[in-house]
């Protein structure tokens, strides 16, 4: 059996087992509303947890130069490479 079946094959086997438990926990045992105000906020916490590093992200990152000002400077470039070309004779 290659290593990436046999990991499948246990992913598989854990899932199935956890959703078992899982299963058992929220319709058979006593803890029933616990599970399921755990598993209610750490599914609310996870969201906005994402959506708060996604705010972090946005407020953190610096704003990208404008399009006129990455014209400029290409433009500046291609006189300076121009320049050079000019500069230089065909027998250097």
């Amino acid at each position: 059996m290659s290593r990436d079946r046999a990991v499948g094959v246990g992913l598989m086997a854990v899932s199935i087992i956890v959703i078992l438990a899982y299963a058992w926990l929220v319709f058979f045992s006593p803890y029933a509303f616990l599970v399921l105000q755990l598993t209610a906020f750490i599914a609310v916490a996870g969201v906005l947890g994402i959506l708060a590093w996604v705010g972090y992200a946005l407020a953190t990152t610096p704003p990208p130069k404008p399009i006129e000002e990455i014209e400029k400077e290409i433009e500046a470039e291609l006189k300076r490479l121009e320049e050079e070309a000019k500069g230089q004779s065909p027998g250097q």
